[in-house]
């Protein structure tokens, strides 16, 4: 069985300030270590908030690195610096709206501004790329929500086979007919 290469991106203009530390990448790493029981390598990087490095980043992750999974977290929001969005619809072939419009109404659950978040998906060659929020509660409430459709949209895509540790989370694959 190939071992999943899964890319977490953290943007931040923080970071470039070097006193920074990322828990919203760590976060996800650790949803993921609850969510998967195949083995998974993590390709983490924690970026500025700039469109080219964004960019830059995500054409790596799933050109070079050959990431199935990328999943960015920050940069989604209605402030000047926040590009995350624009920048995935730029190295993105296809995008997939669903996972957006989820993990918003997910969102509204909890709180009203949620309204205001700008997460996309979208599909580059082989990799699935997820924008999620920058803050660790929410960033687990959207997995949650959208995770389940994750990977059957990476067994489409001819991806490694994510197993899960069903207590924790039950991926949907239609049965076989």
């Amino acid at each position: 069985m190939t071992k999943a290469k899964i890319g977490i991106v953290t943007v931040s203009d923080r970071a470039s300030a070097g006193i920074y530390e990322d828990i919203s990448g760590k976060a996800i790493i650790d949803v993921l270590n609850e969510y998967l029981t195949s083995e998974w390598e993590p390709v983490y990087k924690v970026i500025p908030d700039e469109m080219a490095d964004i960019e830059a980043t995500l054409i790596d992750m799933a050109d070079v690195q050959n990431c199935s999974l990328i999943v960015t977290t920050g940069g989604t929001g209605p402030a000047k610096r926040d590009v995350t969005p624009e920048a995935t619809e730029a190295v993105c072939d296809r995008m997939m709206p669903g996972f957006g419009e989820l993990m918003r109404a997910e969102s509204l659950k909890f709180v009203p501004t949620a309204i205001l978040s700008r997460q996309t998906a979208g599909l580059r060659g082989d990799s699935l790329i997820v924008n999620l929020p920058g803050k660790p509660k929410s960033i687990r409430e959207c997995l949650d929500a959208v995770f389940p459709a994750i990977p059957y949209c990476i067994d489409l895509m001819d991806g490694p086979f994510l197993e899960c540790d069903e207590s924790v989370i039950k991926p949907f694959r239609p049965k076989a007919k």
